[in-house]
């Protein structure tokens, strides 16, 4: 039998399409998480060249995972002298970054880090998406989530070890949307050592699994992470904190909410729970995923440190996995209403999801990278430079959060504000380093805090002031 003309190119024809098809949908995750971490890098480049230093965070995590790249206990002098940071916060699990700080021993090492986490998480959640619901779903959902508020204002605030924790929790609740329970238990079981709160997430994690799976599988999770999260508090924090106590207790007393009631409903948790809503259309409310949005929120809003509740900083870095496995889970199963209206809002939920986070970006960090003029060089970057190059090789430096960051590379480096020992040399940044003005200039503040040793000014232009022994 003669095949009709046209049939075999049409045959090649389709099988052309469905093979670029298939050539799309592989590497549009990887596209995704490609963007994200191109996106994040440059942040961290713009804000490493204009010497925009938000706290001393960074230079504390600098430290640590040095002392971890040489095979020492993590003292961090940036804390205080002989402070062992695991006395601080629990997060062992960042020692896996130590083989790459040996290879690249740089502060900014640990920035890319971080954006290459939530590259990582932004590209497994755009593959889970589009499983779900397709090819351009996954990449609209996944661009989403890769620079959404949470992301943006962690990487604002530069380093912190929740970075970690970004992929790995993405990684739990996409097993469990999956019914994958043995891979979410196995994702989710090492965040306890990551940070002492993540504890009760994994808990929350371990109920989810019991309630998804109907088995009592998931409370064997559940113990061990809220038992890790009792073991951290009250033995190993209260053990290596020199002044013997879990850090931050004071700060996680819910019953001082009850001292004041109307901080339960201060402006900033508002906006931080007002932007989940916003972020997944509302969708986030027709999920159990967004139980284990709870142990976050409750520790933050509970505490009485203020700086705890709004939307800024990285303390919501968590909860953007969370927020978006949820809105899947929404739209996949679609919980279905009696109200059509309800079922068709929700088939809508990528469209929805991507509209929110694109009108949210003129409001949020990253775009202001895009600005040309953004990349302009800092005013004061000469005189930032020429500090730092006036700074003895080797030195030992007490210094405010100004220039911190740029030092502990390669000296051993001490915050202003803590009794220290007597360093080589003071490095202050009068206008925006933090240390107040009623301290004087940076000869004062040495004679203040180091009355015994000699110092004499070496440096001094653009509100920097650099003052060093003779001998050092």
């Amino acid at each position: 039998m003669n095949t009709p003309t046209g049939t075999a190119p049409a045959i090649q024809g389709s099988r052309h399409r469905g093979a670029v098809r298939h050539s799309y949908s592989r590497w549009a995750p990887v596209a995704v998480a490609m963007a994200v971490g191109t996106a994040y890098i440059a942040f961290a480049a713009w804000q490493w060249s204009q010497f925009a230093v938000k706290s001393w965070d960074l230079s504390i995590f600098a430290q640590l995972v040095d002392r971890y790249s040489q095979l020492q206990a993590p003292i961090v002098t940036v804390k205080g002298e002989g402070y062992n940071l695991l006395g601080d916060h629990f997060h062992p699990l960042l020692a896996l970054l130590a083989p790459v700080y040996a290879a690249f021993p740089h502060a900014f090492t640990l920035l890319v880090v971080q954006a290459l986490c939530f590259a990582a998480a932004a590209g497994m959640f755009a593959r889970a998406a589009q499983r779900q619901l397709g090819a351009a779903a996954g990449v609209v959902l996944g661009l989403a989530f890769g620079l959404s508020w949470g992301l943006q204002h962690a990487a604002e605030a530069q380093f912190h070890e929740i970075a970690l924790a970004v992929p790995v929790l993405t990684g739990s609740l996409i097993a469990v949307l999956e019914g994958r329970w043995k891979a979410a238990a196995i994702w989710a079981a090492p965040l306890v050592f990551v940070k002492e709160d993540l504890g009760l997430t994994v808990a929350a994690v371990g109920i989810l699994i019991v309630w998804r799976a109907r088995t009592p599988a998931g409370l064997w999770l559940a113990v061990w992470g809220f038992g890790w999260f009792l073991v951290a508090t009250l033995v190993v924090l209260p053990m290596l904190n020199p002044a013997g106590a879990w850090a931050y207790a004071d700060k996680a007393n819910p019953l001082a909410v009850l001292t004041d009631p109307a901080s339960l409903f201060n402006r900033s948790k508002g906006e931080t729970l007002l932007l989940l809503l916003v972020l997944t259309g509302g969708l986030i409310l027709r999920s159990p995923v967004a139980l284990v949005l709870v142990p976050t929120l409750a520790w933050r809003f509970l505490s009485t440190n203020d700086g705890y509740w709004g939307p800024t900083w990285h303390y919501s870095a968590i909860l953007m996995p969370i927020a978006f496995v949820a809105l899947l889970d929404a739209v996949r199963q679609g919980n279905p209403s009696r109200w059509s209206w309800v079922n068709s809002y929700a088939s809508h939920g990528a469209a929805i999801a991507g509209t929110a986070a694109l009108l949210l970006q003129p409001g949020l960090p990253l775009p202001g990278v895009i600005d040309p003029k953004a990349w302009e060089r800092e005013p004061r970057a000469d005189a930032a430079a020429a500090a730092l190059a006036s700074v003895p090789a080797g030195a030992s430096v007490v210094s405010d959060i100004g220039l911190m960051s740029y030092l502990v590379d390669s000296h051993q480096v001490y915050w202003i504000g803590n009794t220290n020992p007597d360093p080589d040399c003071v490095l202050i940044d009068r206008i925006a380093g933090g240390t107040p003005a009623e301290w004087g200039n940076v000869i004062d503040i040495a004679l203040k805090t180091h009355p015994l040793t000699e110092y004499a000014m070496t440096f001094e232009a653009g509100g920097y002031e650099l003052a060093c022994r003779p001998d050092a």
